[in-house]
């Protein structure tokens, strides 16, 4: 789905804010105007909490952007279960009251991952690999409400470095497996937003 197709507000976001709008309307009209407030306030945090703002996509070919909006839990070598390969995986918490829409790190192709890991807290991952044949393992844990991750992209499609590509609704975790070499830029704790702030960068021999 192309970056700019849904700007400020998720698509996810209308059928919710449309449902109460008509709640709204409706029982202002049956009932008066006041007591619709309650729909009309709700419509407000609809809004809040679907929010999607603008990001600033960085330019640099070899940089991996952040997948979302929150605070680096974790950044690990580790042996990546999906391609089974040495990797630096990066674990990124999502806030529960933040941005839901989650971004791709990097420009290049989606591929079904040679392994997949199954269970009610890890999906199987996506498989991203660049022009420069760098392999990327993103992985979206669900949210406070147990929701399942919402994918708007498929295997063999292309995506653009920081395009919107996925939801994930109350927040949830999002996991970058990178390449052994990669230069991490961000530490445990660092603040990351989707799309605009680096995490590392993609070096090569």
């Amino acid at each position: 789905m192309a970056a700019g197709r849904y700007p400020y507000f998720s698509r996810v976001g209308w059928p919710p804010l449309l449902a109460l709008i008509a709640l709204a309307l409706l029982v202002g009209k049956l009932a008066g105007w006041g007591w619709s407030l309650p729909f009309w306030l709700a419509c407000v945090i609809v809004i809040y909490l679907y929010r999607d703002p603008h990001r600033e996509i960085p330019s640099s070919p070899l940089a991996v952007v952040s997948p979302a909006d929150g605070v680096v839990r974790s950044v690990d070598e580790i042996n990546d279960p999906y391609l089974e390969r040495d990797a630096v995986r990066l674990d990124i918490q999502m806030s529960h009251a933040g941005v839901y829409s989650t971004r791709s790190p990097v420009e290049g192709k989606i591929l079904e991952p040679k392994n997949s890991v199954n269970g009610d807290d890890q999906p199987h991952g996506v498989w991203l690999k660049t022009d420069e044949d760098d392999d990327l393992v993103v992985v979206m844990h669900r949210g406070l409400l147990r929701n399942l991750p919402r994918c708007y992209v498929r295997v063999g499609e292309r995506v653009g470095q920081g395009q919107r590509c996925g939801y994930i609704q109350t927040g949830g975790r999002v996991e970058v497996y990178l390449p052994r070499h990669s230069r991490v830029q961000v530490s445990s704790g660092s603040r990351v937003k989707a799309g605009s702030d680096v995490i590392a960068t993609l070096v090569h021999k």
